[in-house]
């Protein structure tokens, strides 16, 4: 049940506790600390919410170089999936990409990880590589993605 309107915002330092708490839900052993969020922010990448009410229930990071622009992260609370958060964030992510000039988006996803990559598809990404074991702790493979703006 939704708490009020959602709506994306700039994520700031004050929401980094609560989106720590949602990485170690969600990415458990990969999830990155607060520590590291902070010098995420610290170093000017663009980071994104999606906020109920001000809560936060998605978040997704990019970082900008050039004509390139890299997606970090992009998480959805477990309890409120399949409701358009992981779209809003991705529309703002890459309507921003846009705007900064970039030509291209590129992101790694979990190869076992099928819904993120549906939602990547419908975006017009498509596999450019694997980096094997990207994800030390799991030893998962990556797949790399690019979207050409």
């Amino acid at each position: 049940m939704m708490d009020g309107e959602l709506h994306v915002g700039r994520l700031r330092w004050w929401h980094l506790s609560a989106v720590a708490q949602l990485e170690r839900e969600i990415f458990g052993p990969e999830a990155w600390s607060e520590g590291l969020l902070w010098a995420e922010l610290a170093a000017g990448h663009d980071y994104r919410a999606v906020f109920d009410a001000d809560r936060v229930v998605g978040y997704a990071g990019m970082a900008l170089t050039g004509h390139e622009a890299w997606i970090n992260n992009i998480a959805v609370d477990p309890a409120r999936r399949r409701s358009g958060i992981a779209v809003m964030l991705m529309d703002d992510l890459i309507a921003r990409a846009h705007l900064t000039g970039a030509k291209a988006v590129f992101l790694e996803v979990a190869v076992d990880n099928a819904p993120a990559q549906r939602l990547y598809d419908r975006y017009g990404f498509y596999g450019i590589g694997v980096r094997k074991n990207y994800y030390r702790l799991t030893g998962t493979d990556a797949a790399v993605m690019r979207m050409d703006l």
